[in-house]
């Protein structure tokens, strides 16, 4: 029986991901801020689960809901970094400054924070998988999405860095780039999405990479390409084809 926590599990991936291990019967440790929608889920999930109401940037609360996972049912065996925010922004604005403060304390520092609690446990064990949500955002700069798109690079690299860190551990660390998923963080795009998957086919397809034992990984493979592709694009063409490209809607003020 799999041993399994999921950060940002109340909406989007992380509640598709609950449910794909749910239901192959894996105990579950869900950590998301809001604690109504975690109890619901909770409520409609087959297998046992622990629901933990914390904010990723608050590293004493996944410190505690680390150590009550790991006392009551022992080291899991994988432990997934889903949470992220992506807001549009634009450094011209004064306003946006905590906007890029935030992007950047969840979905990096966040990730930090959401592994850090099980490593002891995990170095002990000689095993385990910590798997982080990145991005293709994370590949290039888009226009109005400079805090995502930082944040996400610098997850790719965090994550990098720690898979050899972790090397000769038996701790694997696996980094996942989804494209374009339908979630609520996506629904506000006001632009076209090539090759969108829904969030249960993204839950799985990222199953499957973590079973399969990959370090790295773009869903789905359509967007690896697309990606490879504009990686190497010189910045002359890149600035030309996505100069006036659509953009994220800035926060409400």
């Amino acid at each position: 029986m799999q041993r399994v926590m999921i950060t940002g599990a109340s909406s989007g991936i992380g509640m598709a991901l609950a449910r794909h291990y749910a239901q192959r019967g894996a105990v579950l440790g869900l950590i998301a801020r809001r604690e109504a929608a975690l109890a619901q889920l909770a409520a409609q999930l087959p297998s046992a689960t622990l629901i933990y109401p914390a904010d990723v940037r608050d590293a004493a609360a996944l410190q505690a809901a680390a150590a009550d996972f790991i006392a009551r049912h022992g080291c899991p065996d994988i432990v997934i970094a889903n949470a992220g925010v992506s807001i549009g922004t634009l450094t011209e604005f004064a306003a946006d400054t905590p906007t890029f403060q935030e992007v950047i304390d969840i979905n990096v520092v966040g990730m930090v924070k959401t592994f850090q609690p099980f490593l002891a446990a995990m170095r002990a064990a000689g095993r385990g998988a910590l798997v982080g949500i990145a991005s293709v955002a994370g590949y290039r700069g888009l226009p109005g999405a400079a805090a995502y798109c930082a944040s996400k690079a610098a997850a790719i690299s965090y994550l990098e860095s720690l898979r050899i860190e972790l090397a000769a551990s038996g701790i694997k660390v696996i980094t996942i780039c989804p494209g374009y998923i339908a979630t609520p963080m996506t629904a506000r795009n006001p632009y076209p999405m090539p090759f969108l998957l829904s969030a249960d086919a993204a839950a799985r397809k990222i199953a499957a990479l973590i079973e399969s034992g990959r370090t790295f990984a773009v869903i789905p493979w359509q967007m690896a390409i697309v990606a490879r592709i504009l990686r190497t694009l010189p910045n002359w063409l890149y600035d030309r084809l996505f100069g006036n490209a659509p953009r994220k809607p800035r926060r409400a003020l």
